[in-house]
């Protein structure tokens, strides 16, 4: 297995001139975040993803988490690496100072978590999950249980999940059926959840869940569902622990990856109920579940990112050094490195420009959150609201979609090696399957974007962002500027009949959406290919920088123009021409 080692120059180019770090470090709140510091935390990032990690990803990936006398044990060096995680603060980055965090904007902290997915996925998953409970915390917990939790959450002293799905229940939560007793300022929890993410582990005294249950009188369907907090360990006043509360794990499953990461069943309340506390007002727990969706879902397509950069790394490093074969049209009978084969290349490139095209993508996700919640401007703030929400979908499906690939393309690279365990390009395969299905599945994510996100505003909002990307001349770039127009307006054409079908017949764009997702994920790829390679050609014509980086960015564009986008043609054709098909014939007929 190669080691890993984080693209610095990549990341940090994207985020300055994609992503528009000046313009996120100059946002209010954010004065901390200046180009030394940025530097230093990128840097420092590196050295433990790559020393600290990745040397455990294998490990663990072979001895995963275990189930022993009750109690989960992660593999050799997980609870070491965890502490060295947490007393460097990196848990902390980009929540406010005063909850204990360092004000440093999601950008950067987009970066370094792509870095912790990449190193050893499994592991990043643990601060993940504790991510988004400190999110549902922040935003809707009282004072007094953010006085108790939220500090020791945020640093990772504590880790937090999410306990959404039952057996009976999978991605329909109105199928949820635990239930929660009032006593007095608090509550009683009873019921099951399964597939809860570091549900269970040693590496920390408590952990924080944050539990989907329904109050005596709530009423049926979504609408009855609240949302409490039930620790691990119960915390007095003082925030010191106490006594274990009513949560048990039943058992960890065993899954095609993510080996490391313990995925709990768990029981609540086998005698007189776990001991929770409700969060915000009763019968709103799903819409409160839904507003740390987005920073889940992201987070989740930086994970696609991060296995595909791994999964290329890996390959790359592959195709160097295996020889085998001599070379097309060469007179020499020598043999050489793989990477001098035609078709090896092609796999390579087409590695490198999605791992490119999807870092783009998510970075400048995150540097529109940043600017939804800090740009001084209310207009602005909406504006990149809007990015936000229209993006989440395509982030966390196509980039998870396209993780997948490239994966797959690692295999294919190393030959009939890659199918060998002890190389590791299986694993990075086998880790990634979970991502299209983590936080949504991808038909979900469809559905989102073109019910929610699409038809709730007759397409205003997808025209209106597709028209601001006409704002960049890509003239200059040859032909790639013709493929990105192209993919615009395929993408156009897309949006205009998902509006019109979804009036002849609802069940239309349902069954385009997949397409209509993957044809968003590759024209906005392609753009953002495009805008870099604008850049890197005026570094080009400055003097400034590395002629190498430069220039290899410039031609990735070019292939990605070529071998990647024009997929859009044959996307907005199945869409508009073959919705129809899906739904011909009966279902017992299939």
């Amino acid at each position: 297995m190669t080691t890993y080692t984080a693209p610095l120059q990549d990341m940090l180019f994207v985020m300055t001139e994609v992503a528009d770090l000046d313009g996120v470090a100059a946002l209010p709140g954010y004065e901390e975040a200046t180009p030394d510091v940025i530097q230093a935390i990128l840097d420092e990032a590196a050295k433990l993803a790559a020393e600290v990690l990745a040397p455990l990803n294998q490990i663990g990936d072979q001895q995963g988490s275990r189930l022993v006398d009750d109690k989960v044990v992660t593999p050799d060096g997980w609870k070491q690496a965890y502490q060295t995680f947490i007393d460097s603060g990196w848990n902390a980055l980009a929540f406010e100072e005063k909850h204990g965090g360092q004000n440093l904007p999601w950008l950067l902290a987009t970066a370094v978590q792509e870095m912790w997915h990449a190193a050893n996925m499994s592991f990043g998953l643990c601060p993940m999950l504790t991510q988004g409970a400190v999110e549902a915390l922040i935003l809707h917990g009282s004072p007094e249980l953010q006085d108790r939790y939220l500090h020791k959450m945020v640093s990772g002293e504590w880790t937090g999940t999410m306990n959404l799905t039952e057996p009976q229940a999978g991605s329909d939560l109105s199928a949820v059926r635990m239930k929660a007793e009032p006593e007095g300022d608090h509550y009683r929890l009873f019921g099951q959840k399964i597939f809860i993410t570091y549900g269970d582990h040693d590496l920390t005294d408590n952990i924080v869940h944050m539990v989907l249950a329904r109050l005596p009188d709530a009423p049926e369907g979504v609408r009855g569902i609240s949302l409490f907090l039930v620790p691990k360990m119960l915390v007095d006043d003082n925030g010191e622990i106490g006594q274990p509360n009513e949560v048990r794990c039943v058992s960890l499953e065993h899954k095609l990856g993510i080996h490391a990461s313990p995925t709990a069943v768990l029981a609540y309340g086998d005698n007189q109920g776990a001991l929770g506390y409700l969060i915000g007002e009763p019968n709103r727990g799903l819409e409160y579940m839904f507003t740390m969706m987005n920073l889940a879902r992201h987070a989740v397509g930086v994970e696609g990112l991060a296995i595909a950069e791994r999964a290329f790394q890996q390959a790359k490093g592959y195709a160097m050094e295996r020889v085998q074969g001599r070379p097309i049209g060469a007179q020499s009978e020598d043999q050489v490195a793989i990477v001098h084969h035609p078709d090896v290349r092609r796999m390579l490139m087409t590695m490198k420009a999605k791992v490119e095209a999807m870092r783009a993508l998510v970075y400048v996700w995150a540097a529109a959150l940043d600017k939804s919640h800090h740009h001084p401007d209310q207009d602005e703030r909406l504006r990149q609201h809007s990015v936000v929400e229209l993006l989440t979908p395509v982030v966390k499906g196509w980039c998870t979609e396209t993780g997948n690939e490239v994966a797959s393309l690692g295999i294919q690279v190393h030959g009939g090696m890659g199918y060998i365990e002890e190389t590791g390009a299986a694993q990075h395969f086998r880790d990634a399957r979970i991502t299209t299905i983590y936080e949504g599945t991808t038909g979900i994510q469809a559905n989102d974007l073109v019910g929610r996100k699409v038809l709730r505003d007759q397409g205003h909002a997808a025209r209106a962002f597709i028209d601001g990307l006409r704002d960049i001349d890509f003239d200059a770039l040859d032909g790639v500027g013709r493929a990105v127009e192209s993919g615009l307006v395929h993408l156009e054409q897309a949006t205009d009949w998902i509006v019109n079908a979804a009036q002849r017949d609802p069940r239309l764009p349902a069954a385009a959406s997949g397409y209509y997702l993957n044809l968003w994920g590759t024209v906005i790829g392609g753009w953002l290919m495009a805008k870099a390679a604008l850049v890197a050609q005026e570094k080009l014509k400055a003097g400034a920088g590395d002629d190498k980086f430069y220039r290899a960015k410039i031609e990735t564009a070019r292939y990605y123009a070529t071998h990647v986008l024009p997929q859009s043609a044959a996307l907005v054709h199945t869409i508009t021409e073959g919705s129809e098909a899906c739904l011909a014939i009966a279902p017992e007929q299939l």
